[in-house]
């Protein structure tokens, strides 16, 4: 705790807030308060990199100097508002997704793709080397430690890639992964005790969002780099490619 209090964030880090969540949950508001990020006015321009549903590509190691430089930045709104949020007046030449992560926020722990704003922030500043920036932001929460355990093998994986390319190779090939455990585990299951019909109406967890239960206003919306791969058309918007 002692170093994660001496750790300063030497980057500017900064959020269009759209103002969508309860204040007293927001997680983007309380980095505010704690003085950890800035907010941008609608209309004003960031040069570092922005996580965006408007990304063509996903955040990877090859911007690291990007935000060394100019920083990390993120749009806070809501999922259900989406189309409330004027797009075009976020300006940015370096808009990013991110690649597949899961949430450990207490809204949507377990929840693949469902991050937050501070989850969103350190899960790039990770991909790009800058893990005690991401300690430091996610040390401000009681559940923030859980993020980087819960993600550690995502993460490492993404770190050793070098371009956008390389995570998105990488990332289709943990979501491959994945969908090969997940049938092999049902299949054990049902050759262990028998079929249950209702398991076979559940969803694979490791595609797409679920979207029926979006909870208006809490602190756990995820930011709109946050998003399912392209391959999905939830909300029209992607994560990943």
């Amino acid at each position: 705790e002692d170093v994660e209090d001496e750790v300063k964030i030497d980057v500017p880090v900064a959020m269009w807030d759209f103002d969508h969540c309860d204040p007293h949950k927001c997680s983007g508001k309380k980095l505010a308060r704690l003085g950890l990020i800035t907010e941008l006015r609608v209309g004003s321009k960031f040069r570092g990199i922005v996580l965006s549903p408007k990304g063509k590509q996903v955040v990877s190691p090859s911007d690291r100097d990007i935000v060394l430089a100019n920083g990390l930045a993120v749009v806070e709104c809501s999922w259900a508002r989406l189309e409330d949020v004027p797009f075009h007046k976020i300006a940015s030449p370096n808009e990013r997704l991110l690649p597949y992560l899961i949430a450990t926020n207490p809204t949507n722990y377990g929840k693949p793709w469902r991050l937050n704003c501070v989850e969103a922030l350190a899960a790039a500043f990770y991909i790009t080397g800058f893990d005690s920036f991401a300690e430091k932001l996610l040390s401000s929460f009681g559940w923030g430690g859980s993020f980087h355990k819960v993600n550690k093998s995502f993460l490492e994986i993404y770190k050793k890639c070098s371009t956008p390319t390389d995570v998105e190779a990488a990332q289709t090939k943990i979501m491959e992964d994945l969908e090969v455990s997940w049938k092999e585990a049902r299949k054990h299951k049902e050759t262990s005790h028998g079929v249950d019909s209702e398991d076979l109406l559940i969803a694979n967890p490791n595609h797409g969002l679920v979207v029926d239960d979006l909870d208006n206003g809490s602190d756990d919306e995820p930011p709109r780099g946050s998003l399912p791969s392209s391959s999905e058309t939830e909300e029209s918007v992607t994560m990943g490619s």
